[in-house]
C-alpha cells in the first residue's frame, strides 16, 4: 500500500486529533507527579503525570518513554498502555487523543525539569493533591487496573457551561 492509499489528501476537512501521552511512573507504593510551574501554559501549580506530544516518526510508546526520560531522567520498565482518552474540545475541527501509561522506575533519582517540580507521592495520598481536574477520576482507575486487563477507553467533552464531562466505556 502506498502513502496515497492512506486517504489523507481527501481527509483534510475531517476532524483531526493531536496525539499526546500521559504517564504515571511508580516506585513501590509511590507515584511520581509533576507540579506545574506557576508560569506553565497548561495547568500551572497543579499536579499531573508526565507526558507530552507524540512527535513525527514516533509510536505512542516511544513517545511516552521519551517524555518520561526528558521530564524525569528516569529509566523505566514495564511500561503499559492503561487508557486511551478522546478529548473533544468542542471546536469541531481538532481534538486530543491521549494515551495513558503506567511504568515502573528503576530508581527514585530524578532530574530537575523545566516543566515543574517532581514529587514522589504515596498512592494513598494522591487524591489529596491539587490535581489536574480529570485525574481525580482517571488516576484511581488507571492505578487499580489489574495486570493483563485491557486499557480503559474514555471520552471527555465540555457541556454548555464549559464543565468537563468524563464518560468511560464500561
Amino acid at each position: 500500500m502506498g502513502k496515497a492509499e492512506q486517504g489523507i489528501a481527501g481527509s483534510r476537512a475531517r476532524y483531526q486529533a493531536i496525539l499526546r501521552t500521559l504517564s504515571f511512573v511508580r516506585h513501590g507504593d509511590d507515584v511520581l507527579l509533576l507540579r506545574g510551574t506557576p508560569t506553565k501554559r497548561l495547568w500551572p501549580n497543579r499536579y499531573n503525570g508526565v507526558g507530552g506530544h507524540v512527535e513525527r516518526g514516533e509510536d505512542v510508546l516511544s513517545a511516552a518513554l521519551r517524555e518520561i526520560r526528558e521530564e524525569t531522567g528516569l529509566s523505566v520498565r514495564r511500561a503499559r498502555l492503561c487508557g486511551i482518552v478522546h478529548i473533544d474540545t468542542g471546536d469541531g475541527q481538532t481534538g486530543v487523543l491521549l494515551f495513558v501509561f503506567t511504568a515502573e522506575a528503576e530508581s527514585r533519582q530524578t532530574i530537575a525539569s523545566t516543566e515543574g517540580a517532581l514529587e514522589w507521592v504515596p498512592q494513598a495520598e494522591v487524591l489529596k493533591k491539587d490535581l489536574v481536574e480529570d485525574l481525580r477520576i482517571l488516576l484511581p482507575r488507571v492505578l487499580s487496573l489489574p495486570d493483563g486487563s485491557p486499557p480503559l477507553f474514555a471520552h471527555y467533552y465540555y457541556d454548555e457551561s464549559d464543565r468537563l464531562v468524563i464518560a468511560f466505556m464500561e
